[in-house]
This record gives C-alpha cells, sequence and structure tokens, in this order.
C-alpha cells in the first residue's frame, strides 16, 4: 500500500514554516507597548557605564604585558564597545524616538527643556563613542555625569 502524498508533504510544509520564523528576537520592538520603564533604561545604562569603567580599568592592567594577555585583552576590548553600544541604542531607539517629544509651538518653557534633554542625550552619544575609541577613565565618568543630569532633566528629580 502507497503512503498517501499529503502524508509526506505535510511534513515539509512545517519544516518550512517553522524554518520561515525569525530566529532573533529583538529587545525593543519600537511600539508603545508601555512595557518597558524608563527606570529600567536608567539602571542598565548605569550598569553599561560601570561596566565599561571595569573593562577598561582591566584593560589597562592587562595592556602591561599585551601578548601574554591578548586574549584577555580582545575580550575586554569586546566587552567594553557592547556596553558603548547598549548606551548608544537607549539612546536613539528609546528615549530620542520615543520618550522625549517635540514641544508645542509657542511654549519657550518647554522647548528649553527638550533643547537641555537633546544636548544631554547627544554629549551621552559622543562619550560612549569615546568610551569606544579609548580606555581613557575620564570618558566613562563623563558618560556616568551626563546619565545623571539627563535623568534630573528628564525626570525632573
Amino acid at each position: 500500500m502507497r503512503t498517501p502524498w499529503i502524508h509526506l508533504v505535510a511534513p515539509l510544509f512545517a519544516i518550512a514554516l517553522v524554518a520561515s520564523f525569525p530566529r532573533q528576537v529583538s529587545a525593543h520592538c519600537e511600539i508603545p507597548c508601555g512595557i518597558y520603564g524608563d527606570d529600567t533604561r536608567f539602571s542598565a545604562m548605569a550598569e553599561d557605564v560601570k561596566t565599561i569603567e571595569k573593562s577598561m580599568t582591566i584593560i589597562n592592567e592587562l595592556g602591561a604585558e599585551p601578548g601574554k594577555n591578548v586574549n584577555q585583552l580582545v575580550r575586554w576590548v569586546n566587552n567594553k564597545e557592547k556596553h558603548a553600544d547598549h548606551i548608544r541604542e537607549i539612546v536613539t531607539q528609546y528615549f530620542l524616538t520615543q520618550r522625549i517629544k517635540v514641544p508645542a509651538e509657542g511654549d519657550a518653557t518647554a522647548r528649553q527643556a527638550y533643547l537641555e534633554k537633546l544636548s544631554l542625550l547627544h554629549q551621552m552619544m559622543v562619550s560612549a563613542m569615546k568610551c569606544k575609541q579609548t580606555t581613557d577613565l575620564a570618558n566613562p565618568n563623563k558618560l556616568h555625569d551626563l546619565l545623571h543630569a539627563f535623568k534630573k532633566a528628564y525626570t525632573g528629580k
């Protein structure tokens, strides 16, 4: 007795269907779902700054004997860059595109607050970039201060 064709085609169809689903799920979908909170983003960025600072400290220590420590140096540099990129992602994809709103026309006070927030976010992105470029601990220190200044401007606290 022959196997009906549906028994052969159905499993192939199921495999093709499953294979067509995306394999990576983004941490933030950029729709106003309300799941992600500001406090969580601030905590994540503060943790990123601490991680960048620790990475730089260890890179500087391991740099005394680069040949011996090349693998660890590469890992800490990658770690530092990953966390700097995470800050820039939160700044752009969360705050700039979703949370910071353009003020109403003619509202000078709101416009000034808006410009202050934009300036601080821009400075944070530049500082995060400088964290990627160097191991100068002045950069994560500045990023830390900018994060706190932005949080104060953003929350009013």
